[in-house]
Parts: C-alpha cells; structure tokens; sequence
C-alpha cells in the first residue's frame, strides 16, 4: 500500500495519515515531506512548520493554533494545539440564500407498517412505557413473560420493548427543566413503530399521572393505562395477569398489521455517530450526508442533533436555515446548552473522549466540523428542542446532547423510524425499538468488526469508491432495512441499549 496522506482541501495545512498501520518516522509523503516521528493512523501531520500562536487549519476550517513551534512533518495533537473560541452568537448575521432547485427523487419505496396518522413503521413492536421507576422489577418480568407465552401467538409482531427510566417521582414535576423528559416518554409512545398502540403501567402515587403521558386530547381507558395499586389487585399474581391480560389487546390489534408499499417520503431517518474518530468527517458522514440529502429529495426526513458537536461548526449551519424564524431557532439551543453547561460548571471541551483523541480528533472544533458532515447540504426546516416531535418533513435540527443513548432516546421521542449510527473507533449500540444501521469510517474496524457493523464506508479513504457511490449504497440499504427485507447486526445478535432520558430539572 502506499503512503496516504489525506489533504481535504486545498487551505489545510494539516493531513491525516490514512494508513491502518500508521506511519513510520522517516517516511516521505505528499511533496516531499519526512515524518518526524511515528504517526498513528487516522492522526494529523504537519505540511507546514508553525510557530507559537500560528493557525491550524483542516476542512478548510481554522481547528486550534499551535501551542508550540511544530516542525514540518511532526505530529500534530492535543498537546501541542490551543483550542480556538466558539462562533459568538451574536454576530452569526442570518442571510437568505436563494433556494436552489434540486431534482426530487421519484418512485423509491419501501415496505413498512402504515399508520392511521399518516405516519409509517419499519418494526411492529408492543410498546410498554412506564410512568415511574418504581415499576420497573415487574415491568422487566413481564417483558420475559409476553415473549415467552403470547409473542409466538401473534406472527406478525417484531417484538416486545419496555421503556424503563428513572423518572417519574422524587422531582419537581413542574419545574421548567421537567418538561423535557415529560414530554420525552410521552412522544416515545407515540413512535410509528409502535402502531398507535399506547400501553402504559404505572404504580398509582407517583408525582408524574400516567395520564399526562397520552397524547394530547386522548382519553385513559382500561386499555391504555395499569396502577399496580389498584385495589383490585390481589398480590404480584393479579398484577401480573392483569398486564398480559392488557397486553393481549394490544397485541390482537398489532397482528393486523400488515408491510404495504410506502413512498420514501414516509422514512424519518435519525443520523448520530459515536466513537468518532478523524475519518468520521472524511468517509462515514459525507456518505451518510449524502444519503441524507437523497432521502430529503425524495421527500422524506432526516435528523441531525448532538449540541455541543454542532456547536462550534454553527457559523456554517445558520446559513442553510430555510428562513430567519430557524435560524433564530438554531442559536436560541445553543444559547440555552451554553448556559445549561455553565451551570453545571462544564465546557464544551469536556466533549472529546479519549477515545476520540485516540483517534486522531484533537479536540471539539475538530470534531464538529466532520460531525455536521452527516446533515448533508440540505436546508434545514425546524429545529426540534428536546424531547418535542417533528413537525415538518425535510432535515429537521433535534437539539440533543452528545451522549448516544440521550441523543438515540431524544430522536425516538422525535419520531424516527429508522437509525443510521456512524462510527470510527467501534460500538456496539442498539435499539430495539428502531433498526439501528452501523457504519464504520473505517475498513479496519469494519474487517475487526464485521458481525457488528452493517456498511462500510472505509472504501472512500483509498479512492476505491467515491462519497456519491457510497451514499447512493447507504440510500437503498435503508430501503432495505425499513422495508425488513435485510436485518442489521444489533437485531440478528440481540443487542440492544437501554434509553437514557434527558433531564435538567431538579430532584427533590
């Protein structure tokens, strides 16, 4: 193999060392340039040499100034570069761009679940959600006693999926911060995979009312809501058979469900990475980006999220919002993340794991600007605060923290129906309510991990496929993958995460 050296525009001033084993110090690579030392794959190396205080320049984007003077050919890190000051807000200037006319894609679609709002599923899950943890030892029994005894029952159903959390009681139920997680578990209910099927089991004392969890102006009935203190209850027996008794129900209506032909339009496609590393924002994002903006013209919906990855990339976002009122959005959820993590006496920089680092993104800047890659170029139409659902078809804006679980529990609440999760140093993340598609930035961790990851956007790296290519890929493994016709490794192996909720209100 030669000696690759990935420059991705023609300002940067750093290249990323594409070689899976690194590189050896001596080497010459691009013009001439002698590594100084030895580089690990996927880290930065100096094409220049800098002085203190010089900037440092990739995706033609200034990411940090040199901390030291940094000879040509050395390597370039965290500890040896300052981190530059987030885009002031207030000086980000919103101007409408013209909008470009861009060719709809016509006659894609898929074989999912059709729902009578409108929505569609790419799974038939019974979902039980749970007002309180206080219920969930009963609720983790029950899971195991469904699939066991009914599930095999009803052919036509993926699943059973108990959304257990640690809220409910013990909270300030009407502080401002509480309604993030409120309307969290409410809007989860309501995911098109769970075909309108709103099943809820509660204890009976806690502060959150199983009732403020259904949707708006729907009524509880014996059907939809179970307080394990209902006196009727005599003992853990009579709790147990009234909740399969209750399942059951639900279950007769999901059976009915049956896969029709849906357009494209009807996908609503989360995208997050996690574990990224410095080919995340040259190979996996672009691609997914690209598939992004296919499935936008095909009319359907993508997710972006994660704040303080966009955070410093912003100044590039605010432009392609489709109007001022999204863009004013934009800021406003930024402004309000910068303030939540002052009060609790972080930074933005607290971002970047080591594991990050370990693969070759220094620092938050960095990691930004190839984390927004996977938005596309579409224009952006609503920004989504936490927790709430979507409310326009296009590439939506759903202001999530950067944990993967918080961030996956949030786009559900949102309303998608499919996952695309990119990521550079490995993680085994799942869902079970969603099918969650891995992809790797990488080949090398594709090939180590080839039960574990579902496509492989490391080819681009090398030249061998371009980002077009792979995202047209990506497109029809989605089609796929929502229409069941092909499964994603967490579903084959079974592995799947608990959801996280979002909460910055305060206990009690």
């Amino acid at each position: 193999m030669d000696n690759i050296v990935i420059q991705t525009t023609p300002k940067d001033n750093v290249g990323i060392i594409a070689n899976p084993s690194g590189l050896k110090k001596g080497t010459v690579v691009l013009n001439g340039i002698v590594l100084l030392e030895d580089i690990p794959m996927a880290h930065k190396v100096a094409l220049i040499s800098f002085e203190k205080d010089d900037t440092i320049i990739r995706y033609g984007q200034t990411i940090g100034y040199a901390k030291i003077s940094i000879a040509k050919g050395s390597w370039i890190n965290e500890n040896n570069m300052n981190l530059p000051q987030p885009p002031d807000l207030n000086e980000i200037t919103y101007i409408k761009k013209p909008l470009s006319t861009i060719e709809q894609l016509e006659g894609y679609t898929f074989q999912g679940y059709k729902n009578a709002d409108g929505s569609a599923g790419t799974k038939n899950v019974l979902g039980i959600t749970t007002s309180v943890q206080c219920v969930a030892g009963i609720t983790d029994f029950i899971c195991q006693k469904i699939k066991k005894e009914l599930l095999p029952l009803y052919p036509n159903v993926d699943d059973i999926v108990v959304f257990n959390h640690s809220y409910g009681c013990g909270i300030a139920i009407d502080a401002p911060g509480a309604i993030v997680p409120i309307r969290t578990i409410q809007h989860i209910a309501q995911n098109p995979n769970f075909g309108g099927e709103i099943m809820i089991i509660g204890l009976g004392c806690e502060k959150l009312r199983p009732e403020r969890l259904l949707p708006n102006g729907q009524l509880p009935s014996e059907s939809s809501i179970l307080y394990l203190q209902d006196e009727s209850f005599e003992g853990f027996g009579d709790m147990v058979e009234g909740i399969m008794q209750m399942a059951e129900k639900h279950l007769q209506k999901l059976n009915q469900r049956k896969r029709t032909t849906c357009p494209a339009s009807d996908l609503v496609v989360g995208m997050q990475c996690g574990g990224s590393d410095a080919f995340s924002g040259l190979t996996g994002n672009p691609a997914s980006g690209f598939a992004a903006d296919l499935i936008v013209r095909a009319g359907g919906t993508v997710f972006f999220s994660e704040v303080t990855e966009v955070r410093d990339a912003i100044h590039l976002l605010i432009p392609r919002a489709i109007d001022e009122t999204v863009a004013d959005a934009l800021k406003k959820e930024m402004a309000w993340y910068d303030n939540y993590l002052q009060k609790g006496s972080a930074d933005r920089s607290a971002n970047t794991t080591p594991g990050n680092k370990g693969g070759g993104l220094s620092n938050i800047v960095e990691k930004s600007l190839g984390s927004v890659v996977k938005s596309g170029t579409s224009p952006i139409v609503d920004v989504i605060s936490p927790g709430e659902k979507i409310r326009k078809k296009g590439l939506n804006f759903v202001a999530t923290p950067s944990s993967d679980f918080v961030c996956g529990t949030l786009q559900l609440a949102a309303g998608m129906n499919i996952h695309v999760f990119i990521t550079g140093r490995g993680t085994p993340y799942g869902l079970n309510m969603v099918p969650v598609i891995k992809v790797s930035s990488n080949s090398k961790l594709s090939n180590r991990w080839h039960d574990l990851i579902d496509f492989d956007a490391g080819p681009i790296a090398f030249g061998k496929k371009t980002i077009e290519e792979m995202g047209w890929e990506l497109f029809h493994l989605i089609l796929e993958i929502a229409s069941g016709t092909k499964k994603v490794s967490t579903d084959k192996l079974g592995i799947y995460n608990d959801l996280v909720l979002f909460n910055p209100g305060p206990l009690t």
